[in-house]
């Protein structure tokens, strides 16, 4: 049995949206992130870097959420093109996305939520950075039903899980259709709605 250490974040979600789209059973352990349980010396056992999600599959133990992808895929011979160009593409946007996307918006929302006192520059760059970044996907969108083509693949639940974070970092899918049609056909996937579902569920109640 697969387990994921998680908890309702955007890279925990991407791994919950794979194992559901790839049908592997799984069990979720949550570690709460809000009461700083990421730095347990328990989960930093598994996660020296001290973050979720981390994947545990029969004593093989690996981090970040791209890289955990890829394991799956490859392990499944799924949601990863075989042939060289477009899998290539894949991990073009693997790589945009966590060099890029997932800064960008990590960064705006912990500036206008976290910050101890107030940073106006540096929120002021990375919501611009996030705000470009979201043009970019929606123009990239335009004659393409998938970040890479026509076929769903794992640059899809990279991207997601951000987007589907987005009110962390205050932004929006107005005034982008084609990113907005593209976020509305991956929520209302049944594998989606049963990670995130689940993934929620994490949270303890108020």
């Amino acid at each position: 049995m697969i387990e994921v250490h998680a908890f309702a974040t955007p890279n925990s979600v991407k791994v919950a949206i794979a194992l559901e789209e790839l049908g592997l059973p799984y069990e979720l352990r949550a570690v709460n992130v809000r009461k700083g349980e990421q730095k347990e010396e328990a989960f930093v056992t598994l996660n020296p870097n001290g973050k979720v999600p981390v994947l545990v599959d029969d004593g093989f133990v690996l981090t970040e959420s791209a890289a955990i992808l890829v394991h799956l895929a490859e392990r499944t011979g799924k949601l990863l093109p075989s042939d060289g160009e477009s899998r290539a593409r894949v991990f073009e946007q693997l790589f945009f996305h966590a060099s890029a996307l997932s800064p960008a918006f990590g960064n705006a929302g912990f500036f206008k939520r976290f910050s101890p006192d107030p940073q106006p520059i540096a929120e002021a760059r990375f919501a611009t950075e996030a705000e470009r970044i979201l043009g970019l996907l929606d123009r990239r969108l335009a004659d393409q039903a998938f970040i890479v083509g026509e076929a769903f693949t794992i640059a899809d639940i990279a991207h997601f899980g951000w987007l589907w974070r987005r009110q962390f970092p205050g932004l929006t899918l107005d005034g982008r259709p084609h990113l907005s049609r593209w976020y509305q056909t991956i929520a209302e996937r049944p594998a989606v709605q049963r990670a995130i579902s689940r993934v929620e569920a994490l949270v303890p109640a108020a």
